[in-house]
């Protein structure tokens, strides 16, 4: 909202302050500054605010603002008085202002850092944390204009803003003075009051997708008259699902003489509906979404799903009309899934609900699905209901201009219905926050993602989001890192899913084979080696072999400690006349359900081959129940960066049968070795992830002691100047000499060698013997090139070599020639760090030269590392091997290694002006290593998002 002329011309009106939010109960909001236009909104406002509300603000009987009040309230500097405004309808509901002040409470400006704060909300909106979300947003404002504290005073009775106070983290002090508390909260944001702000933005988003996903009312509107159509087929899906709530058929060409349709009301506008809608399925054209949106928000509707297609998806023209929906909506604090989406499932018996065009609504089952594509949605429900497998919930977003993964993660994390979460993604519009939303949740929870447009390098059609340039490579690295497991297609998550959400967590990676065909079973075998399973000799039963010998055979591997998981193989039996019998599948999968109940709890895996009616039987056995056991001294919640942990939900009660006996575990059944072990891989390796995140690692305490921040933080300053270049700049070798020692990265100094003089009398200042090496761009780093030259023991042996590098490949000013004494042998390495605008700071590591320039073997991991995440690093190229004694080679100092990546980390993470460090060759010794080459470029910060106040994107 743009301020009128009035306002004044000093301080122009701060957009970037302006933000979407999601209050406490899961709806939405608009925060921004007040301006001069707004005085009658406040007067509006002012009098729908109780007495005793007004009387806890101005700490007396106060009817009516005055003509001056109302001047004074909304006329601000944006500098030294601030004030915020909550909206919904466009009209307040919350108001925030901040005065600056000197040591006597009086007004001041800077250097002052000080300034006195006051909250009024609207008593109808109190307890939906509407104070809380303006404190977040008015503190980053002040934190902006240089203010470094808040002081308030508050009447002792009223609790719920001294509880606002109290509860949000920050350093706080509390005095009772001429009968009112004095409240002083510093503004540093501390380790508590980030965990406080996620921890509301966590329950807030939360609550709003389950909004969305449990209604107690739907209307559809833009319901056919005729039979087909979009929304015809939605009312026709929610009738045949057994919908719990109330439904709604709403269009605008209904004859005035319909009352009903398909059984239900039909109404022209919400405005004939008696009651409150929750939620609104949009199925009409774009250009009459705008007026559709309006009426939901003009009758209290608190959620949408737009199935309308020709928004972002059709260009930059639909992408305008998809930010407007979203700013529309928003506006009347309704969350949207979609637009261009294929509709929401909840399979819940208290709710059962199927807003979607899925012609049949999945089974109940411990699964939840997200997709971002109607396409995929549909082949995975597909694919999940051949398979017997059930859902809990499932959202299709479409172009996701509002509800995204992240709002999925936030909502599969506390929902006591899903026992695992699936995410079809084509872009991540907050990779940072994804991150670590899927940390979270995978800690308590198994989450399978699969990454479409992995290499387009641009965003789907329609999703208008920033787009990262990082490498698909280290996108999977870093999604690993967070305990997320990534695989490549629907089928292998659809595979993982069902393993994971019918079977235990496996403890290791031991695994028994067993079943009546010993090729199968060598396959099997083959696969679990190329997984990186380790398996025991596959056991043959022979094909004669009974479903009683299959029971006693899976019972014996169960029991046996040495084993952690069991491949049961099956092909059809072979009969007395010599011919194939495909046998009883539901006798063989009794049998093995029989075992697996009366045994610890381990995975159990099948793979088959043409046995007919053996997955079905398989996968009916108890596709709604949860797991026999869950390992749950795994569920640790790890504290990741950020602060303390989050705690983690209740867990699901466990259903019981009629006896009160847990059923049976479902066991997937797979028409293919390769699939059965490659799910049973990924949750060797998540249950590994979640072992050790159970206790996360942690910062060592020595780098405390050895690192120079604040003299890196002056000299950081010194470089970039009091107007830095946006671009950057890069640093100078003995600038970035400097700047890392400050952080005890010592780099070998170079000494420029301009002609064969200046090159012996910098060997002799360095001392023999050196090397000569080019630092022209295209020959850096090239022994195989002749750009390097080492071991040159001698003065005469250094004109040699100087001769012959401009002999054969140029002149001195082309080549740059510069000397260096020579570092102790070993293994060469290169660590990098880089910061990504929509990752964040990212560590890298791996072999020098062709391992990984040329084979892309290079590990990564977000900033800042632990000192786990820096023992995984090294340990997770492919050629680690050779830092640890390949071929009879001596081992070297990883641990040197480790502390040199924390540094970096270090460095890095407590400095965002450092934009990039590459750190090549670093020469890794039996004893110590040696950094040769140093490379860092210095730029204003990119902005953080993720350590601001909460607010929703607006892509």
């Amino acid at each position: 909202m743009e301020p009128s002329p009035e306002q004044s011309p000093h301080h122009a009106y701060p957009d970037h302050w302006e933000a979407d939010v999601v209050l406490r109960d899961g709806g939405t909001a608009r925060i921004r500054p007040i301006t001069t236009d707004d005085a009658e909104r406040l007067v509006s406002f002012y009098e729908q605010v109780s007495d005793e509300s007004k009387y806890y603000r101005f700490f007396a009987p106060y009817p009516r603002l005055s003509d001056r009040d109302v001047h004074r309230f909304t006329h601000h500097d944006y500098v030294d008085r601030v004030g915020l405004a909550v909206t919904i309808g466009g009209e307040f509901i919350g108001t925030v202002r901040y005065d600056r002040i000197n040591d006597q409470g009086r007004p001041a400006s800077a250097p002052a850092d000080e300034a006195e704060v006051a909250f009024l909300v609207q008593d109808a909106h109190q307890g939906r944390g509407v104070a809380s979300a303006l404190l977040e947003h008015i503190a980053a404002v002040a934190r902006e204009r240089g203010i470094r504290r808040f002081a308030a005073e508050v009447l002792p009775a009223n609790n719920k803003m001294i509880k606002v106070f109290r509860d949000a983290g920050y350093t706080q002090r509390r005095s009772f003075e001429d009968g009112s508390v004095h409240l002083t909260l510093d503004l540093e944001p501390t380790e508590k009051s980030l965990a406080v702000q996620r921890g509301r933005e966590q329950r807030a988003e939360a609550r709003s997708v389950q909004r969305l996903l449990a209604p107690g009312s739907v209307a559809v509107i833009g319901t056919g008259r005729t039979p087909g159509g979009v929304g015809r087929t939605v009312l026709r899906n929610l009738l045949a699902a057994g919908f719990t709530g109330r439904t709604y058929a709403v269009n605008r060409a209904f004859d005035e003489g319909l009352t009903t349709l398909d059984g239900v009301p039909a109404h022209r506008s919400l405005g004939e509906i008696d009651e409150q809608v929750d939620l609104a399925v949009i199925a009409v054209p774009a250009h009459r979404v705008p007026e559709a949106v309006a009426d939901c928000g003009e009758h209290g509707v608190q959620g949408l799903v737009v199935l309308s297609a020709g928004y972002a998806e059709r260009g930059s023209a639909g992408r305008e009309l998809q930010r407007e929906l979203v700013r529309q909506a928003r506006s009347y604090g309704m969350r949207i899934i979609g637009p261009n989406a294929f509709g929401i499932i909840n399979t819940a018996e208290s709710v059962r609900l199927n807003a979607s065009l899925a012609p049949e609504s999945p089974a109940r089952g411990r699964i939840g699905l997200f997709t971002q594509s109607g396409a995929i949605g549909i082949a995975l429900l597909s694919g999940l209901h051949r398979r017997g497998a059930g859902l809990s919930s499932f959202i299709s977003a479409g172009n996701r201009a509002d509800v995204s993964g992240n709002d999925f993660l936030q909502y599969s994390f506390e929902d006591q219905d899903t026992d695992v979460a699936l995410l079809y993604l084509e872009s991540l519009g907050n990779p940072r926050k994804f991150t670590r939303l899927a940390r979270r949740t995978a800690a308590v929870k198994p989450v399978v993602v699969v990454k479409g447009a992995r290499h387009s390098g641009t965003n789907p059609p329609g999703h208008a989001v920033p787009v990262s340039r990082i490498p698909d490579a280290t996108v999977s690295a870093l999604m690993r890192q967070a305990g997320v497991i990534r695989v490549d297609t629907v089928t292998e998550m659809v595979d993982a899913g069902l393993l994971l959400a019918g079977q235990p967590l496996p403890a290791g990676p031991r695994v028994a084979i067993l079943g009546n065909s010993e090729s199968l079973g060598l396959l099997t075998y083959d696969a679990c080696l190329a997984e990186g399973l380790r398996p025991r000799p596959p056991r043959d039963l022979t094909t004669a072999a009974s479903p009683q010998d299959f029971r006693d055979a899976l019972a014996e591997a169960l029991a046996d400690s040495t084993c952690d998981a069991v491949i049961v193989t099956a092909i059809p039996w072979v009969g007395e006349n010599g011919e194939a019998e495909t046998g009883d599948g539901e006798v063989l999968a009794a049998a093995l359900h029989g075992a697996a109940a009366g045994s610890p709890a381990k995975p159990v895996a099948v793979v088959h081959v043409e046995i007919g009616g053996l997955a079905e039987a398989l996968a009916a056995a108890s596709s709604t129940a949860a797991p026999r056991t869950r390992p749950t001294t795994l569920a640790a919640q790890p504290s990741g960066t950020s602060g303390a942990p989050a705690t983690a939900p209740p867990a699901a009660p466990t259903e019981v049968d009629a006896e009160g006996t847990e059923p049976p575990g479902r066991i997937p059944a797979y028409p293919a070795a390769e699939r059965a072990v490659r799910a049973l891989a990924e949750a060797v390796k998540y249950a590994q992830w979640r072992r050790q995140a159970a206790t996360p690692g942690k910062v060592p305490e020595f780098l405390d002691e050895t690192t120079d921040e604040p003299g890196a933080a002056a000299l950081i300053d010194t470089l970039l100047g009091a107007t830095p270049d946006p671009r950057g700049r890069p640093l100078t070798h003995d600038e970035a000499r400097e700047l890392l020692g400050r952080y005890g990265i010592p780099v070998r100094p170079t000494l420029p060698a301009p002609d064969p003089e200046t090159a012996v009398a910098a060997a002799a200042r360095l001392g023999y013997p050196v090397a000569l090496k080019t630092t022209a761009p295209h020959l850096r780093h090239r022994a195989d090139l002749g750009g390097v030259r080492l071991d040159l023991a001698d003065e005469d042996a250094l004109r040699r070599a100087y001769g012959e590098f401009t002999e054969l490949l140029g002149k001195p000013a082309e080549l740059l020639p510069v000397v260096q004494s020579m570092a102790p042998r070993g293994v060469d390495t290169v660590v990098r760090a880089s910061i990504d605008a929509a990752a964040g700071a990212i560590l890298s590591f791996g072999l020098a030269g062709a391992p990984s320039e040329l084979l892309g073997d290079t590990a990564h991991r977000l900033v800042p590392a632990t000192d786990r995440d820096a023992a995984e690093l090294i340990r997770s190229i492919k050629a680690a091997p050779v830092l640890f004694g390949w071929r009879g080679s001596a081992p070297v100092d990883t641990p040197a290694l480790e502390e040199l990546l924390l540094r970096l980390s270090r460095l890095v993470d407590e400095h965002p002006e450092v934009v990039s460090v590459a750190l090549e060759p670093v020469v890794v010794a039996p004893q110590g290593l040696t950094v040769l080459g140093a490379s860092v470029r210095l730029a204003p910060p990119p902005p953080r998002g993720d350590l601001g106040p909460r607010r929703l994107p607006n892509y």
